[in-house]
């Protein structure tokens, strides 16, 4: 029995040791794998097994050139190119180039007949190297490992826009946003910070046109964007363009003016401030009289130089009222002056002053800047007639 015990105990001590290095080989799989796709550890696990296909892809290669062709060889370059840093690209350059070699001596000279290593093949396999190499390097340098660098791009642009949200307002107001970048991309320098101030009583909306346009333009945009969401409502209106421009001036960027219009309305009364930084004027539909009226206040571009000075223009929204607030893309292209622009724009605009203003955003931009190769942004707020108070609000 003392024996029986002896042999169990060894049994079972020999398997808990073999599930205890299993689960160690697990883990440490898991995390190599995690800390690669995070950046943080190694690449030798694809570096492995791309090193494996080289000399496989080489056989098949010999053993039936036709459907294997020679060629095949650029798939792991290519795929090391998304997955390798550079240093380890090389030594799988290293493999593939030796591979190479093997086919060309195994399967004879080129001009003895099809599916050979032909000049074309190594120019082709080299062509590869070289692209996924600059790529390596890129990656490297930007510090974000195979396809995180478009996941970080997508979760930047859901910020900006997430950002941008024009907060609910209550009864009796409807307000809405537009955005177009450059060219049809994804980011954009023209952004929108908002927020419900004094209690909710106030709205205060920012509209700002970054120097620029679209990709180059998109990662100021977004840096802007969350230091505006951080004053705005952090400080006294007056306060707000200011204290922009001189974070702006701080920013020392070699391409770091932006064009900015701050509106703050009080949501009980409809009287609004507009104050500008060398932004396009506003515009205010007046429902008694049905003609637009520009609101054009006063001051320079945000960060151009110290001490700059924004003076308010003020209105009032009337039932029926509407303020269009836009970016210089909208109105402004090389053949057409900002006059020009504003008139067509307020002409389309007049489609929708009976049928109301829902939805008309998106559509203005279509109608007037829709292949203007500039980010263009329109911001509407209107003060709903008496006929329109009960209908739901956007």
């Amino acid at each position: 029995m003392a024996v029986g015990r002896q042999r169990r105990a060894e049994a079972e001590t020999l398997t808990a040791r073999l599930k205890h290095l299993m689960h160690r080989v697990r883990t440490g799989l898991r995390r190599s794998a995690v800390d690669y796709f995070r950046g943080d550890g190694s690449d030798w696990i694809a570096l492995a097994f791309l090193l494996l296909t080289v000399p496989l892809i080489a056989v098949t290669t010999l053993a039936n050139s036709v459907w294997c062709s020679p060629a095949a060889l650029v798939l792991p370059i290519v795929a090391g190119g998304l997955l390798l840093r550079p240093s380890s690209l090389l030594g799988l350059y290293a493999a593939a180039a030796t591979a190479l070699i093997v086919e060309s001596v195994q399967l004879g000279p080129y001009t003895e007949g099809p599916s050979r290593v032909t000049p074309g093949v190594v120019l082709v396999v080299a062509a590869c190297g070289f692209f996924g190499l600059l790529i390596a390097q890129f990656r490297s340098r930007v510090g974000v490992p195979w396809r995180r660098g478009g996941t970080m791009l997508f979760d930047l642009r859901e910020r900006i826009r997430v950002q941008s949200k024009l907060p609910s307002l209550p009864q009796g107001w409807h307000r809405e946003m537009a955005l177009r970048p450059a060219g049809g991309q994804s980011f954009s320098g023209d952004f929108v910070v908002a927020a419900r101030t004094n209690g909710g009583r106030t709205m205060e909306v920012v509209l700002t046109d970054v120097s620029g346009k679209g990709m180059d333009a998109g990662s100021r945009a977004l840096l802007l964007s969350g230091a505006f969401g951080g004053l705005l409502g952090s400080l006294p209106p007056h306060a707000f363009l200011p204290a922009a421009n001189g974070y702006l001036l701080r920013q020392d960027w070699d391409e770091g003016f932006a064009t900015s219009i701050h509106l703050v309305l009080d949501l009980d009364s409809g009287d609004y401030e507009l104050y500008s930084a060398g932004h396009p004027p506003g515009l205010q539909l007046s429902a008694g009289s049905g003609r637009w009226e520009e609101k054009a206040a006063e001051g320079p571009l945000l960060g151009v130089y110290d001490g700059a000075q924004f003076d308010p223009v003020k209105g009032s929204l009337r039932p029926g009222d509407v303020l269009m607030l836009f970016t210089d893309g909208l109105v402004e292209t090389s053949d057409r002056d900002i006059v020009e622009g504003i008139d067509r724009l307020t002409g389309e605009a007049d489609r929708y002053v009976a049928g109301g203003f829902q939805g008309a955003a998106w559509h203005l931009i279509e109608a007037v800047a829709k292949d203007v190769n500039d980010d263009r942004a329109l911001l509407l707020v209107c003060r709903e007639g008496p006929t329109s108070q009960s209908s739901p609000l956007a």
